[in-house]
């Protein structure tokens, strides 16, 4: 009977005055917003956030702990720029942070998930990290928020019910970047797909969106698939591989970012000529468009690193401040510029050699004006001030 009543007691406090449920999580964004979640894919979880009510254990200023899983590429460097030169200075001076703690498991699981405990264990009042296998982390994100520590992952998604994830939307990403590449080289030919890092769910969510694309069109034939782990330097080793083994004509790669520099490398060295890639930021190939105005009609802004931790932070910095998430996963579109717009940002003078990325900049990519629709109180969470 108690159990009855509890539930009915449920019922009758989700209804409003107008007879009508009160929906949580999706149903509470605006309409242009929701819209981001098209495509999404489906193992990524959209329910309502475990941190709308969320109170921190204490307030400010704040220990964070920066579980990396991996620093040996370009992306993850200019992250982490951002995360201890920029965002780390400006939240310690507006008193909200007072140290940023970071440890590295070199795509180790077990290692991670060991030092996201040990996070916790010693103090840490939140906990970001990066890019991981979409459930193995999944306990030691529970251990955490039986401690009161959030968890925030940024490019790519936990699906524990008790993370908060925020990215882009890789699966129509990964679609659109492959439809884009297919429709310039005149809807046929033969694509070689090299994917970022196997079983990381950015890297196979943006696969699965390459592979809806390459599936609508009849003439186009995947004819091989590598893995470029993220990185130059085994993208440019995979590639070159793959090229000297397979004598077939490609019409056009597509590749996740962070490795299009080794990409492009590699066919450069092997004396074909230089079919269309897929661009989604990095300042190498970019300078390439630059120079060859002709290779490329479009690219990407999809996932800017420097970007992409400052979105995952500033979501991390509202939950602390107890703004109150209203869905699990908030998500923000990928959108296509013209060559002219995206190679606008490298110099006359530039390189193929540069490491560094073409970012739109935090104001476009995650505004404080949108942010604030993924809230339940939303402010500015470099000006908040505790009520108490």
């Amino acid at each position: 009977m108690k159990v009855l009543l509890r539930s009915a007691l449920a019922i009758f406090a989700a209804v409003s005055v107008t007879g009508q449920v009160a929906a949580e999580g999706l149903d509470e964004l605006s309409p242009d917003v929701a819209a981001y979640y098209q495509g999404l894919d489906p193992e990524q979880p959209t329910g309502a956030s475990a941190y709308r009510d969320f109170k921190p254990r204490k307030g400010p200023p704040w220990t964070i702990g920066y579980a990396s899983s991996y620093a040996g590429n370009t992306y993850r460097a200019a992250a982490m720029d951002r995360l201890m030169k920029e965002l780390l200075p400006k939240y310690k001076e507006a008193g909200l942070v007072n140290d940023v703690i970071v440890t590295q498991s070199n795509l180790n699981d077990a290692t991670q998930i060991q030092q996201i405990r040990q996070l916790v264990d010693q103090g840490a009042d939140a906990i970001i990290l990066c890019c991981s296998n979409p459930v193995a982390l999944n306990r030691a994100v529970e251990y955490a928020y039986r401690k009161g520590v959030p968890v925030i992952n940024w490019s790519g998604y936990l699906t524990s019910p008790y993370s908060i994830n925020a990215s882009a939307n890789y699966t129509d990403g990964g679609y659109q970047v492959a439809k884009q590449l297919i429709e310039e080289t005149g809807g046929k030919g033969n694509f070689l797909l090299v994917s970022g890092i196997p079983g990381a769910a950015s890297s196979e969510s943006f696969d699965n969106g390459a592979r809806k694309a390459l599936a609508e069109f009849p003439e186009v034939k995947l004819v091989g698939q590598v893995a470029g782990n993220w990185t130059d330097q085994i993208a440019q080793t995979e590639v070159q591989k793959w090229l000297a083994t397979n004598s077939v004509e490609l019409a056009g790669i597509i590749t996740q970012g962070a490795q299009e520099t080794g990409v492009l490398k590699a066919v450069l060295q092997s004396g074909r000529k230089v079919m269309p890639m897929s661009q989604t930021g990095a300042a190498g190939p970019a300078c390439y468009m630059k120079k060859n105005p002709e290779w490329l009609k479009y690219a990407f802004h999809m996932w800017p690193p420097a970007d992409e931790m400052e979105l995952g932070f500033n979501v991390l910095m509202r939950t602390l401040q107890g703004q109150g998430p209203k869905v699990q996963s908030i998500i923000r579109s990928v959108y296509r510029v013209s060559a002219a717009e995206y190679t606008a940002k490298v110099s006359d003078d530039c390189s193929i050699d540069d490491p560094s990325f073409v970012e739109p900049g935090i104001s476009r990519w995650f505004p404080d004006e949108r942010a604030a629709d993924y809230f339940l109180h939303p402010s500015d969470p470099l000006t908040w001030k505790p009520t108490n």
